[in-house]
């Protein structure tokens, strides 16, 4: 039985968010599955991902293929330099501890640059709030002159006679 981790989907229309199951190749994208690893939600900026760490890594040694999505999703989350570091250690390029050193390293970097990402997504929301804000005022500033302008009585002119 050839197993592979993939999405299944869940959710209403529009609104989708996925499950990440361990599944038989054969078994139908939202069927019969063999074990959930985690919840998947690209509705939220960025999308929200729940994963079972050890699960996954448990799996992908065993021999799990993962999808093209999940395998993005899983190198994201860091389970795929996980599986990579453990097959080092089984042949025998360095210890389980140089591993773990790795592991943790690489895990503070990429936390880091999504950090980084998520404050320039909320700099970014917060700079188009004031642009948005800056612009009403200018409009409703416009309008306010405008009805101004409308509003003052017209000096009457004297009337030039010719004779």
């Amino acid at each position: 039985m050839s197993t592979r981790i993939r999405l299944a989907r869940h959710g209403r229309k529009k609104q989708a968010f996925y499950h990440i199951v361990v599944a038989d190749q054969k078994a139908p994208r939202n069927g019969r599955f063999i074990e959930k690893l985690g919840v998947y939600n690209p509705n939220t900026k960025p999308a929200t991902i729940d994963l079972d760490f050890d699960g996954a890594v448990n799996w992908l040694l065993k021999g799990a293929q993962p999808s093209d999505t999940v395998r993005a999703i899983l190198s994201y989350k860091g389970v795929m330099m996980k599986k990579h570091l453990m097959a080092g250690v089984v042949k025998g390029a360095f210890t389980e501890e140089e591993a773990e050193k790795r592991f943790t390293a690489w895990m503070e970097d990429k936390e880091n640059k999504v950090a980084d990402e998520k404050s320039g997504i909320e700099k970014a929301v917060i700079a188009a709030e004031k642009a948005a804000l800056a612009a009403e005022k200018t409009k409703s500033d416009e309008r306010a002159i405008a009805i101004a302008l409308k509003n003052t009585p017209v000096a009457e002119e004297a009337v030039f006679s010719s004779m």
